[in-house]
This record gives structure tokens, C-alpha cells and sequence, in this order.
């Protein structure tokens, strides 16, 4: 292709995006979608090509009146790994469900002419949007968009060789399953107890087992499927708040946490090091796992709180009776790292840092896993083949969450 002056830029954008993708990225036809599509043409006008074009950044294209986003384009770095986990080529046949346009986009330059891509979204603002998008840069004739809720079937389409949900779900939808063709994959970011991972899942008898999982954060399923956390709001003596959120299990007399920022903070420490640079992603499902009162934690932003709890790394904590703790880091005395702990308030603060440090230790214990073999069983599956996992209820099915443990 010949550049103008007009398109030298994106297109330098482009190139360069890439190149800092491969190795990150493997599949070629991926790469080489991620290297045709504009994705200038599918942000907000005047969204700089820095911004756009970073690997690793989203771009919100739609707030709410509370300022929470509503609708976004993905980073190119999780929506290609997304494709590449659902193992498609030339032909397949696609749903997307959650639109925007550029994902679409990317998965019908990766299943070419023979193939078929059907995005479906609930809201007809991100809709319209996805339909001008893809007329203005050549897809249209590729892609089915359509507005409905993606909870259910879609009539008249599919069945589908995969389906890639691009926004976070907490179930999955039986419908997604009796459109999957055998052998099909289902591509998900499920929330399992606050915590988020996109999981590849595919059958295995009378269940689904993920072959793939990695971070990242979507903004959530709306209609039929949603789920909204519960939030409990503690009045912070600054004037602010501390929000507990549960993504299910709510204490029962939440009353008991009334004021309870009002009395000193407890810290309690773990003896266990981290060195600077690993990763402990893996801790935060483990903690989904095992332990009790699990909720994620927020301050207003600007409070002393909020300070405490940029020093925590990830916000995550447990709450139960009259007290609550979430996890802290301290720097180690010569520099070499950090030691986890916990920061905890309330007449049993110091049970409520124990509880959280136990399952540290009991992460440590394990071998700090980073990975865990995750599988959804439907509604009437037989769970007996799946002893010793941690079980998450779910509204279709439960999901199951199966540690490697160190001999």
C-alpha cells in the first residue's frame, strides 16, 4: 500500500504497536490483523495515536452520569490474546458478544471472506457506533452487527465455531453453549469472586475445562446476565469512605462494621518476602479461593486511606463481624524486596490480619502456583469428579478451582 501524509502516521502507529507485541503475541494472522485494522477509526475523535496505539491501554468510548465506563475498546494486547485462545483460521464462524467494532474488525480480517463474524450488544448507542465504524473502514459486508441481549440465543445465526465474550461476564449463558459447535471454544473474561480471568474453556465430557487463562479487566455484562457486587460503604473519619464490595458473600450483620474506622489500625506481618519484580498474580485467586469474608476494597481517592492502599499493590481483603483486613506490603530492611502482611480494623482486627495471613502462608506452602486448573460444570453435572477444589456457585452451573500443590 502507498502512504499519504494522512495515513504515515497511523500507519507507523500501527507498525510499531506490533513490534512490540510479537513474542507477546505468536499467531501470525493475528499480528497481521493487529497491523491492518485502524484502530484510530474505532476510538473517540481526537484520541491521540500514543494512546490509541498502546499495547496495553483501553480506551474508554462511553461513561455513565457517575463517570464509570460503560463501553471501551479492549487492549490490543488482550484482545489478540483472546482471538489466538480461540484457536480460529479461514472460515470460521464467529460471535462476538459485547460490540465496539475494532474486535469485530480484527476477527474478520483473521476468518477472511469464507468467514463470518455476528457481534451482538444490549445497547443501541455502542451498536449504532459499531455499524458506522465498520462502514467507514471497509467491514460491513463481514460483519453482522446486531442489538439484543447476548444472555440469550441469537436467532437466524450460528451455530458458531467459537464465541468471544468481551465483556465481564459472571455466568455463562446456556445459550452460548447450544450454539457452540462440537469441538467449538468459548472465550470468557468470568468473574469469580471479583477477581477476573479470561478463560479458553472447551468441552470435556459433561463439562468445560479452560485450556487458557489470562488477566484483565472489562467493563461488565449488562441485561439478563449481570451481576452487581454488594457494596458496603464505612464512613472514613476524613470525611470520605472505604467501600467493601462482595461479590457474594455478604456478612450477615453488617451493622458491625459501623465506625470501626474510627479505632487505630492493626498490622500484623507475614514473615514472607517477595523479591521486587515477581509475580504473584496467582495470590489473588488463591485468596478468591480459600479465603473467608473475601471482598475488594476501595477508598475515595485523595484520602489517607487511599494512600494506605496504593502501598497494598491490589485491593483485596476480608471482612466478617465487627472487623476487617486487607493485604499490606512493607519494603525489607536491606532493600530486597517486600514482605507481605496485613493492615486490619476492629475489636478482632488482629484474627482478621491472621485469617488473611494464613492464606498466605498457605499460598507460600503450595508452592506460590500462579496458575490453577479452573472448569464450569452446567446445572446437573456430577461434581464428584472434582474433589478437593474450591466450588463458586454460579446462577448455571458451579465453577471449580483445582491448586497444584507442591509435594
Amino acid at each position: 500500500m502507498k502512504l499519504t501524509t494522512e495515513t504515515a502516521q497511523p500507519h507507523s502507529a500501527r507498525e510499531a504497536m506490533v513490534a512490540r507485541l510479537e513474542g507477546r503475541l505468536v499467531s501470525p494472522a493475528v499480528l497481521a490483523a493487529l497491523r491492518t485494522v485502524p484502530r484510530e477509526a474505532f476510538v473517540p475523535e481526537g484520541t491521540p495515536l500514543e494512546e490509541t496505539y498502546a499495547p496495553d491501554r483501553p480506551v474508554v468510548t462511553r461513561r455513565d452520569e457517575h463517570g464509570a465506563d460503560t463501553s471501551s475498546v479492549s487492549a490490543p494486547s488482550l484482545q489478540g490474546r483472546m482471538i489466538e485462545l480461540a484457536q480460529i483460521g479461514p472460515g470460521a464462524r464467529m460471535l462476538e458478544i459485547g460490540s465496539g467494532g475494532y474486535n469485530a474488525a480484527l476477527l474478520a480480517e483473521v476468518v477472511g471472506e469464507a468467514g463470518s463474524v455476528v457481534s451482538i450488544d444490549i445497547d443501541p448507542w455502542v451498536t449504532a457506533r459499531a455499524v458506522e465504524c465498520l462502514a467507514a473502514t471497509g467491514y460491513s459486508e463481514q460483519v453482522t452487527v446486531l442489538t439484543g441481549d447476548g444472555e440469550l440465543p441469537v436467532e437466524g445465526h450460528g451455530p458458531f465455531d467459537a464465541i468471544l465474550v468481551t465483556v465481564g461476564a459472571w455466568d455463562i449463558a446456556p445459550a452460548w453453549l447450544d450454539q457452540l459447535v462440537e469441538g467449538g471454544r468459548l472465550v470468557v473474561p468470568l468473574r469469580m469472586r471479583s477477581v477476573t480471568r479470561t478463560l479458553a474453556l472447551r468441552w470435556a465430557g459433561n463439562h468445560l475445562v479452560s485450556e487458557g487463562a489470562e488477566t484483565g479487566g472489562f467493563v461488565p455484562m449488562q441485561g439478563i446476565g449481570g451481576h452487581d457486587e454488594h457494596a458496603l460503604h464505612l464512613p472514613d473519619p476524613d470525611g470520605g469512605h472505604l467501600t467493601l464490595r462482595f461479590d457474594d458473600e455478604v456478612p450477615a450483620r453488617p451493622h458491625l462494621l459501623d465506625g470501626v474506622l474510627a479505632t487505630p489500625p492493626v498490622e500484623v506481618w507475614s514473615g514472607l518476602p517477595l523479591s521486587h519484580g515477581q509475580d504473584f498474580s496467582g495470590l489473588h485467586l488463591w485468596f478468591a479461593s480459600f479465603l473467608d469474608g473475601f471482598c475488594r476494597i476501595n477508598a475515595d481517592p485523595g484520602s489517607e486511606l487511599a494512600g494506605l492502599q496504593a502501598q497494598t499493590w491490589f485491593p483485596f481483603g476480608t471482612a466478617a463481624g465487627d472487623s476487617f483486613a486487607h493485604l499490606a506490603i512493607r519494603p525489607l530492611a536491606e532493600g530486597g524486596g517486600v514482605e507481605f502482611g496485613a493492615r486490619a480494623w476492629g475489636p478482632h482486627a488482629i484474627e482478621a490480619a491472621e485469617r488473611l495471613n494464613a492464606q498466605i502462608e498457605a499460598w507460600d506452602k503450595a508452592g506460590r502456583p500462579d496458575h490453577a486448573e479452573i472448569a464450569y460444570w452446567p446445572e446437573g453435572a456430577d461434581l464428584t469428579a472434582a474433589p478437593g477444589a474450591a466450588h463458586l456457585r454460579k446462577a448455571h452451573g458451579v465453577l471449580t478451582i483445582s491448586w497444584p500443590l507442591e509435594s
